[in-house]
């Protein structure tokens, strides 16, 4: 007879790794559906670790990992066909199912919409029928509400008040509560708070929390974008007294057991704009080789762990840059302040020391903490002016060490440039655009911009330093955020490549290209016309970078080990290379557990995705807005997108796209290829397809929906009228 099973102890402090996997075995081992009290029965577990029980299963089905049925029934979601994952909707009214972990992605319906919001946890019942080319799945329950806070536009309809919100995934009308709209007016943009939650038979109901004002507001884009996105945009008193008890100095006993590199003519190098300087620059010769020295701010020494400053700035996880305003992820009295490496100021800093070969390869390189000056605060276009034309720089004098530093910098950039072509880094050179504004906020010019040398000198440095500080934790074995670039989906180098045969174009490397065969493909394009769509293509086809424990290669800059260290004023995981790199510094042990390590990545990278879309959509309201003064005017531009609804264009030198909807194309149906990026008719032969030069006609702009529409103008590659009719008459 086997012994009997001692009764266990149940510790919630563990929840999440032991007790969860031994709840799921526990589960699958009765072969079938458990109560609570049953399962604590079966698991044999004594009644004190009840309720510890009760509160790890609670989050285990908020998670998916357990199915609980309205009687209060436990099921595995394998055993019942159930996926969960997160609702992402679609504005014509349909929607999906991301599965979690990421996996296959399940289509809902209208009708299913009904039940959840865009950015809700569900967990749905897989059925059998599919659409949109993936297999359809039915909401059976709302674990967990992504969004409670919702921006949109006050609308009143025979009486009834609802709102419509600007994020066009939320299809669904938002019913006003009755007697909450208090001083809002139809029209008026609001934020509203989520009451009721929507049902297959009821629309959701809101209440207004915050009136933001009218669509031709100043700023308004920006004040939807921070809402909308649900960006941080306010700190606490406890966060903001945190950063006051810095100071305004640097302190004398702050400089102690910190070398002093005062006197060396470090200068910083960044855009006109720029008001947070994290990196200084100084270089000069060492014998035949370099000597280069990268200061980066010690932001670490003020925001310390476990703070209420610590925690707004991981919350936050990036400093959000839109047109005209930056919402940091730091105080201003520290971004702006006394972590910002101003001229003339002392300033702490985590220095990176790299010894160099006369061909630019790291020899030796060292970490320690410094005070510092920065001896000049320059702009790429002035650097520029002085390396290639001995342009004097305005107040730095020709005495100064600052100028023989950036000749050797200069010197030193055109080696590790010869370095990173011969690593085979990829190098787009796409077009950048500068918005520029009237009094008022609004969009006046759209001008082209070209980086530069300078522009290139920095980014060398840092990923030169960038580099050696991931080498530095990987070899002292401390936990960290690694800055990983996987190779490119199996799928999508199937899309790329079927485009590029069409273009007579090849990718090397056959199923596992490495990162020279881009390079190489890119050198080859460099001077056909159709350059910059073929390097959108290209670029569109690798994966997101994302932040991680594990120290995998990044693909696009062809580094086997790379990690984010310059940059701790603005982003969140440069701060920890920061910690990681003082503390081995300081001999201290590295402790920590690698999930808390794998969360931390998943969340700097989701705040980093969220910052990119609020930037995003600021850009495009204000770019919808500068197009509406051009309505009806004849623009030319490149089909950059093919769909079975039409095509998509981007303007010449604007970087602005617009819809030519499918029924503007003529009077023929056209039939899509995927597979080849083409609409063709069927009965002129007509054929619209990437890379296409195109004259348009501007038709519409909404900033509230995003969307610009444009007319067929002209199409400057079809064959002519007596060609198309012989295309005719052969159909």
């Amino acid at each position: 007879m086997p012994p009997k099973s001692k009764k266990r102890s149940y510790d919630p402090s563990r929840r999440g790794t032991d007790h969860e996997n031994e709840i799921i075995q526990a589960v699958r081992d009765a072969k079938a559906p458990l109560t609570i009290p049953a399962l604590a029965q079966h698991m044999r577990l004594p009644p004190a670790a009840h309720a510890a029980l009760s509160q790890t299963i609670e989050h285990m089905v908020q998670e998916g990992a357990l199915f609980q049925n309205r009687k209060g029934t436990l099921f595995l979601p394998s055993e019942i066909d159930m996926v969960t994952g997160m609702v992402v909707g679609h504005p014509d009214g349909y929607g999906f199912l991301e599965t979690d972990p990421p996996g296959e992605n399940f289509y809902l319906s209208p009708n299913e919409m009904k039940k959840a919001l865009h950015g809700d946890r569900v967990t749905a019942r897989i059925v059998p029928y599919e659409s949109h080319g993936k297999r359809a799945a039915s909401i059976l329950d709302v674990l967990v509400r992504g969004v409670k806070d919702i921006v949109g536009r006050l609308y009143e309809r025979h009486g009834v008040w609802f709102v419509v919100a600007e994020d066009k995934r939320i299809n669904q009308d938002l019913l006003l509560a009755a007697k909450s709209r208090g001083k809002a007016k139809e029209g008026d943009i609001v934020v509203v708070t989520l009451i009721e939650p929507p049902s297959a038979t009821r629309e959701a109901i809101v209440r207004i929390k915050e009136i933001l004002g009218r669509a031709n507001d100043d700023d308004i884009e920006i004040e939807i974008a921070l809402r909308q996105y649900d960006l941080p945009f306010c700190f606490s008193r406890e966060a903001l007294n945190d950063a006051k008890k810095a100071g305004k100095k640097v302190k004398a006993a702050d400089k102690k057991a910190r070398e002093d590199l005062t006197a060396l003519p470090f200068v910083t190098i960044d855009g006109e704009t720029a008001r947070d300087f994290d990196d200084a620059v100084y270089a000069e010769k060492e014998g035949r080789g370099f000597r280069l020295l990268v200061a980066i701010a010690d932001v670490s020494h003020y925001v310390k762990e476990g703070t209420a400053l610590d925690a707004e700035a991981y919350e936050r996880g990036t400093s959000v840059y839109f047109p005209r305003r930056v919402i940091p992820m730091l105080p201003e009295t520290l971004s702006n302040g006394l972590c910002s490496l101003i001229p003339n100021e002392d300033r702490l800093a985590v220095v990176c020391e790299l010894h160099l070969s006369p061909k630019g390869v790291i020899k030796q390189y060292r970490f320690f903490p410094a005070t510092i000056q920065s001896h000049a605060r320059l702009t790429y276009h002035e650097v520029w002016e002085y390396l290639s034309q001995n342009k004097k720089i305005s107040g730095v004098e020709k005495t100064s060490g600052v100028y023989p530093s950036l000749d050797i910098l200069y010197a030193l950039y055109k080696h590790l440039l010869d370095n990173r072509k011969k690593r085979g880094a990829i190098d787009f050179e796409t077009q950048e655009t500068e918005l520029v504004f009237d009094p008022h906020g609004k969009i006046e010019h759209i001008l082209p911009t070209q980086r530069n040398d300078a522009h290139r000198l920095i980014e060398e440095c840092m990923l030169a330093a960038n580099v050696c500080a991931a080498e530095f934790l990987r070899e002292h074995k401390v936990n960290t955020l690694y800055r990983v670039h996987d190779k490119p989906s199996a799928e999508r180098l199937t899309t790329l490549k079927n485009f590029l045969s069409m273009c007579s174009l090849q990718l090397g490397g056959g199923n596992t290209p490495e990162t020279k065969d881009y390079a190489k493909l890119l050198d080859k394009i460099a001077d056909r016309p159709d350059r910059d769509l073929l390097q959108t293509l290209l670029l569109r086809s690798l994966q997101r970078a994302e932040y991680h424990p594990e120290d995998k290669e990044h693909f696009g800059l062809a580094y086997e080990h790379y990690t984010h260290f310059t940059s701790p004023i603005r982003r969140y995981p440069d701060l920890l290379v920061h910690r990681g790199i003082l503390s081995i510094l300081e001999g201290h042990q590295d402790t920590s557990d690698i999930k808390l390590w794998e969360d931390r990545g998943a969340h700097c990278s989701q705040t980093e995705r969220r910052a990119d879309e609020a930037s995003r959509s600021v850009e495009n309201w204000l770019k919808c807005v500068y197009i509406q003064q051009h309505i009806g005017e004849t623009m030319q531009g490149t089909i950059s997108g093919v769909t079975h609804f039409g095509l998509f264009v981007t303007l010449d030198k604007l970087a602005i796209d617009g819809l030519i909807h499918i029924s503007e194309l003529g009077s023929d149906y056209f039939i899509f290829d995927p597979s080849r990026h083409v609409l063709t008719g069927q009965y002129t032969g007509l054929t619209y397809q990437l890379t296409d030069r195109i004259s348009v006609r501007v038709a519409r702009a909404d900033p509230e929906s995003g969307k610009i529409d444009f007319q067929l103008d002209h199409v400057f590659n079809h064959p002519s009228p007596k060609k198309r009719a012989k295309a005719s008459r052969r159909i």
